[in-house]
Order: structure tokens, then C-alpha cells, then sequence
């Protein structure tokens, strides 16, 4: 009985914080949801910046680093995708462009093109891979950016 009754309390919690988390996510104010993406963004670019520097031959591998940097961008590139909302296209402090707004099967392909990147290198577990994976990943950020960034 006490389990049950645990297990209903600890159900019941976890769905109203979901429940909680959901309405204040949809209540973000456009200006607080383009920090955040920004936010993100520039965690993405902070450890990208040395892996994709290793792949081009700039600064020597070091196989520790690109797979801990690896391992931050998987998580990373999940978390500026909600900010793009259509309610942030007003907005002056950001460099994204109306078309992301206007044509959103294209931004959702693209963000679907850098996510595949980064799970492929966060799976790269040798120095060809990650270079190659990190070369796809740098294709996938400049394709976006010429798209959907003002420059």
C-alpha cells in the first residue's frame, strides 16, 4: 500500500513539474527566449571552435579534448531549437532572419542536419572520424548560417 502510495505521490509530482515547466516555457518573454539561444549558441561555437580547429590542422589533435568537446555538443545542440519561436522574429538583439519564420521546414531541416553532425562526431571514437565528422559538422553550421543568419 505504502508503495503504491509513493509511487502515485512521485507521479503525480514529476507530472505537474512537467506540467509547470511547459506553461513557463510558453510564457517566455521573445527577448529571454533569444538569450537563451544565443546562450546555447555560444556554448555550441566555444567547443566546436578547438575540434574544428584540430580537423583542419591548426592546433594539434588531442583525442581527450575532441571527444569531451563532442560529448558538450550532442547536449548542446538540442537546446537552442526552442527559441526560435515565432514570437522572437521581432525582436532587434538577434542576428536570426525572417526566414526562418517563413519557411520552417527548411530551418527544421537544417537543425536536423546539425544534430545528425554532432551525434555522428560524438560517436567518432578515432582521429579520421572525428576530423571527417567534424568537417560535416562545420558544413552544417556555414549551410544554416548563410540561410537563416544575418551576416
Amino acid at each position: 500500500m505504502k508503495k503504491k502510495l509513493l509511487s502515485a505521490c512521485v507521479a503525480l509530482t514529476f507530472g505537474v513539474g512537467a506540467g509547470y515547466a511547459s506553461s513557463v516555457l510558453a510564457q517566455a518573454k521573445p527577448d529571454v527566449l533569444v538569450k537563451q539561444r544565443q546562450s546555447a549558441m555560444t556554448l555550441i561555437s566555444k567547443y566546436f571552435g578547438p575540434v574544428a580547429a584540430m580537423a583542419q590542422g591548426k592546433a594539434p589533435y588531442d583525442g581527450a579534448v575532441a571527444m569531451r568537446n563532442a560529448a558538450y555538443l550532442e547536449t548542446l545542440s538540442k537546446m537552442p531549437w526552442d527559441g526560435f519561436n515565432a514570437s522572437t522574429k521581432d525582436e532587434k538583439n538577434t542576428k536570426a532572419l525572417p526566414a526562418i519564420y517563413e519557411n520552417e521546414a527548411k530551418f527544421k531541416e537544417a537543425q536536423d542536419r546539425f544534430t545528425g553532425a554532432v551525434a555522428k562526431l560524438a560517436a567518432a571514437k578515432d582521429e579520421a572520424a572525428i576530423k571527417g565528422a567534424a568537417g560535416e559538422l562545420g558544413k552544417a553550421c556555414g549551410a544554416c548560417h548563410n540561410d537563416f543568419r544575418a551576416k
